[in-house]
Formats: C-alpha cells, sequence, structure tokens
C-alpha cells in the first residue's frame, strides 16, 4: 500500500517509520524539508509540494501541529486541493476543532475527494510503538480502506460517525488529560510542601484505585524536574482552549478544565511551551513561591 504523508514532528515523524518498518511505500512532504532527510534514508519518497504529495498518491495522510496549520496545507497555495480529485483519500489526523475538520471536509469533497478525521489518542511512545486509538469519522468506505495503515498506527481504530465527531470526542479526552496532569501535579508540589515524599505519594497512587500509566510514566520525571517531549505543553494548552470552546458551545460548566487551562497558560508564559505537558507543575511551584 502506498500512502502520503504531510507532517513530521514529534507524533508524525514515529507514525511515518512505522509504515515504513512495516512495508509501506511513503510519500512525505514537511514545511521544512531537511527533516525528511532520515526518512529517506529509510526508504522514504520527498515531495516538494503538499499538492504533489496528493497528485501521487491515493491515499494522503496528515499529522499536523494545530488548525492554523491543517487549514493552510489544505488551502494554501500548492496545497492539498489543487490535486485532491475523485479517487483520491485525504485522512487529516491532527487535533484541531470540529469547525476546522468541517472546513476541510467540505472543501476535499467539494473537489470530489474522500475525506477522514482520525485524532489520535497517544503521545510519542505509544506513536513509535504503534498503539495509538484513532478517532475517525467522515466517509465509512474510506475508514474500512485505512485499515491497513490504521492497524499498524494504533491498536484501536473506532469509527464514530460524521464530521466532527472525531475532533470532539479527542478534546474531550485530552481535556480530561489536563485536567488530571493539573491535579497530580498539584498533589506532587503539596506532598512536597508538606514535608512528604512525593516519590512515596507515586508509590501509593500506583497501588491505589487512580493507578495509570500517565501518573506512573510522568511522575518519576516530574519528580526529578525533567519533561523531555513527548506531547508539547503548548499543544496540550491548545487543546484545553478548544476543549473549553466546545463547552461553551454547549452549555456546559467546565470549572475545573478552566482552571486547569489558566495553569498551562502560566506555564507557557514562563517559556515552557516547547516542554511536555508535565511541565505544568513548573507552574504550580511557581504560583506557591
Amino acid at each position: 500500500m502506498e500512502v502520503g504523508f504531510l507532517g513530521l514532528g514529534i507524533m508524525g515523524k514515529a507514525m511515518l517509520m512505522n509504515l515504513l518498518k512495516n512495508g509501506f511505500k511513503v510519500t512525505v512532504w514537511n514545511r521544512t524539508l531537511s527533516k525528511c532527510d532520515e526518512l529517506v534514508e529509510h526508504g522514504a519518497s520527498v515531495c516538494e509540494t503538499p499538492a504533489e504529495v496528493i497528485k501521487k498518491c491515493k491515499y494522503t495522510i496528515a499529522m499536523l501541529s494545530d488548525p492554523s496549520a491543517a487549514l493552510s496545507v489544505v488551502f494554501d497555495k500548492d496545497g492539498v486541493l489543487e490535486q485532491i480529485c475523485e479517487g483520491k483519500g485525504y485522512i487529516d489526523m491532527s487535533t484541531v476543532d470540529a469547525e476546522t475538520s468541517l472546513k476541510i471536509n467540505e472543501a476535499i469533497t467539494g473537489k470530489g475527494g474522500r475525506f477522514i478525521e482520525g485524532p489520535v489518542s497517544g503521545s510519542k511512545k505509544p506513536a513509535e510503538d504503534g498503539q495509538l486509538i484513532i478517532l475517525a469519522a467522515g466517509d465509512k468506505a474510506l475508514f474500512e480502506e485505512s485499515i491497513p495503515a490504521f492497524d499498524v498506527l494504533g491498536k484501536k481504530s473506532f469509527f464514530l460517525g460524521q464530521v466532527g465527531n472525531g475532533a470532539k470526542m479527542k478534546l474531550i479526552v485530552n481535556m480530561i488529560m489536563g485536567s488530571m496532569m493539573n491535579a497530580f501535579s498539584e498533589g506532587l508540589v503539596l506532598a512536597d510542601k508538606s514535608g512528604l515524599s512525593s516519590d512515596t505519594l507515586l508509590d501509593i497512587l500506583d497501588l491505589g484505585a487512580m493507578t495509570n500509566p500517565m501518573f506512573k510514566g510522568k511522575g518519576p520525571s516530574m519528580n526529578k524536574s525533567s519533561y523531555p517531549p513527548a506531547f508539547p505543553l503548548k499543544h496540550q494548552q491548545k487543546d484545553m482552549r478548544l476543549a473549553l470552546a466546545l463547552g461553551d458551545e454547549n452549555a456546559v460548566s467546565m470549572p475545573v478544565a478552566a482552571a486547569a487551562n489558566e495553569a498551562f497558560k502560566k506555564a507557557r508564559s514562563l517559556g515552557l511551551g516547547d516542554l511536555d505537558f508535565s511541565a505544568v507543575i513548573e507552574a504550580v511551584k511557581f504560583s506557591r513561591e
């Protein structure tokens, strides 16, 4: 199976490598083309524009940083719309809001192409291990045709119906994750300031009903003030903002998420946006100094 791939960030690179390792022929584009060099060594082909990738490939996957990047790749000069046509499928796995997905869907289908959104739950390590959770919505036939690729990229693929549902589900998942991370950070800082061992707190949490892979995976590094980026904090804050907007649209009160968003915003103002989202603990520490 041959696929195109747009975007080589932390997630995109890991996903593309899995496709190559599993026998897929992949043609890649990235805004900074030099980032493609390593992938060429592993067998990928490179195009200079998104339009060229679309022209060459029947199926193209995009994994981009935010709504503006997702829209730019589609609508700008030399973008997806210049070559999308009947018989071609576009799979946007970026985390965006439903409005962005609907706008892209309308443009793609208006040119005769087919579209599914497929945002993923999971960060760098699950992407490297092919253990993502794929939240797809849109053209059901294209979803079925994409299963061979999805089975390489993830451990489970959900089809959620009409375009927009995948985006909404992903924002809800990340809103819960961000709120949990903020509460977790407060607990670690509170334990330390109370004269308790935050490492012992991790052991206690791991033995109880609140045990989860995020606390277990992130906690030890957080206690060492180490935040290698698996999921950049700036992207988590973007997702919190979009989830809160979704809450406004549906008149859902979300005070916990709103408070967590403020903590992530504070962390960004401290210059921590490119670190892992667990660096939000530094904003909690700052607020207590």
